[in-house]
């Protein structure tokens, strides 16, 4: 599998103020002061239970490669307000920081940080911008295929979108990104080049178009393709021609001896539950019981579901449009905040951001996140948000609480527990050993499998518990109590 993108120094892709935020933190001597950022979302897309973390891999690419050119020093000397001694420190720059981050396909919740930066100011604010485009790009498409997938309910789903896909990039690794949600495969043949999910596809109006009849067109394309013959049997009128002369193409081939290890029909258009039955009725009695029925055209989750629940017979969907840009619900909204720095003796200062909008209100400190599962059966319970030097043992009951209603409490026992967010760079060094892109695509739907069905309804889900400790919960108040008293 070849998972090598194209060359390009993405380290300029970054928002112009935190260059201007570096050469001030540079004449104010605080480039080196250690400083905690961290990555986190406030809702989930749709309205939905729980979200799928994307990106992790791009990151780790951009951290790897971060430089700056000859030209790009250029460039920012020649805006006229970059400190010489700042372009020399650029000149030379490497990440040398932390960064820990819950693995690609891991469901995770509003609030709790799904990526942590510890590192000097100026690195940890010059990777926001990069940070959060891959973060919010691609959970948000994993998120909406992850969805879909669970609406098709087993059935195949193959993403179709690249060519309603907002710019390159957005195909490409949006692709990716719903392969790790669910998807079988792509029609996006780079995303199968660079990252090895499979390209599917067939034909288009136009193939038919081109021949005399559609008779020609289905009997020349089953006979160049015999193993993946899926024909387009829309587009002039599906029932009366469209249907008929796919089945008259499949009795003659096996007529003749030859064997088709993949056949079928697909609709891009009409009433799909009504067309759905009745083609599998009209293959069933012309003896094709092993024909496929795939459809596409629009599809999202809420219409899979209403498909499925009307009774249509379909095999595997085609989706475009509504998963590669999550039209829906197109902006992820995670955010990069600040948590803590570090004093000069090296002790942790925690940090909150307090707004008028409850919502806006940040939780301070350096902090892991607990997962909690049962051990009967396996399903998650609860997440904990803690300081980064607590510790949960399994061996002793554990009590969580509602932070914002904290008479809301739960004792939890004959659990098991994991630390969600993982080392992935250590003192700018890669330590994360990453897993194939198959491999995230099984992780991701084993740990889905571990959330109640409540979690997962598409409409009104069931709350998750994402909780404080204590200690941090406690911290958290303390600070705004301060803050205040100033006022």
């Amino acid at each position: 599998m070849n998972t090598t993108m194209t060359e390009e120094n993405l380290t300029m892709l970054t928002d112009f103020y935190e260059l201007t935020m570096g050469n001030g933190y540079w004449l104010k001597g605080l480039s080196t002061k250690q400083t905690y950022f961290d990555i986190f979302f406030r809702s989930v897309p749709d309205g939905g239970g729980y979200a799928i973390a994307g990106g992790l891999s791009d990151i780790i690419r951009y951290v790897e490669a971060l430089h700056f050119s000859d030209a790009d020093i250029a460039y920012l000397r020649g805006k006229g307000i970059f400190d010489e001694g700042f372009l020399t420190y650029l000149r030379n720059f490497r990440f040398t920081g932390d960064i820990y981050a819950v693995p690609e396909g891991t469901p995770v919740f509003p609030y709790e940080p799904i990526v942590t930066v510890k590192a000097p100011a100026v690195q940890a604010q010059l990777m926001e911008t990069f940070l959060l485009l891959c973060v919010n790009h691609q959970s948000s498409i994993a998120t909406k295929a992850n969805r879909i997938v669970r609406a098709a309910k087993g059935r195949p789903v193959m993403e179709f979108g690249s060519r309603r896909a907002q710019g390159i990039s957005a195909a490409v690794i949006g692709a990716r990104a719903a392969y790790i949600g669910g998807c079988v495969a792509t029609a996006c043949t780079l995303t199968d080049e660079r990252y090895g999910v499979p390209a599917a596809g067939t034909m288009a109006h136009s193939w038919v178009q081109m021949f005399e009849s559609e008779y020609d067109a289905f009997k020349a394309y089953t006979e160049t393709y015999p193993n993946n013959a899926i024909l387009l049997v829309d587009t002039y009128n599906t029932l009366r021609s469209g249907i008929p002369n796919a089945i008259r193409v499949f009795q003659e081939y096996l007529a003749s001896g030859r064997t088709m290890a993949n056949f079928g029909i697909r609709m891009d258009s009409g009433d799909l539950a009504y067309l759905t039955k009745k083609a599998r009725r009209m293959l069933d009695e012309a003896g094709l019981q092993g024909a496929k029925i795939v459809v596409s055209n629009a599809l999202d989750e809420y219409l899979i579901n209403d498909l499925l629940q009307q009774g249509a017979v379909i095999d595997s969907f085609g989706v475009g449009e509504r998963l590669i840009t999550s039209s829906s619900s197109p902006v992820f909204g995670a955010v990069y905040k600040l948590a803590a720095v570090e004093g000069e003796d090296g002790k942790i200062i925690p940090k909150i951001k307090i707004s008028e909008n409850t919502a806006k209100i940040t939780n301070p400190g350096f902090k892991k996140v607990y997962r909690f599962y049962d051990k009967k059966t396996g399903k998650a319970l609860a997440d904990e948000i803690c300081l980064h030097d607590e510790v949960v043992t399994e061996a002793l009951p554990h009590t969580i609480f509602d932070p914002k209603a904290t008479w809301k409490q739960r004792t939890l026992t004959n659990f098991t527990v994991r630390e969600l967010l993982v080392p992935i760079f250590r003192q700018g060094h890669l330590v994360y050993n990453q897993p194939t892109l198959e491999e995230i695509q099984r992780y991701c739907k084993a740990q889905t499998d571990t959330l109640w069905d409540e979690v997962k309804r598409y409409e009104n889900p069931h709350l998750y518990n994402v909780d404080l400790s204590s200690k941090l919960w406690k911290l958290k108040h303390d600070m705004l109590d301060e803050e205040g008293k100033k006022l």
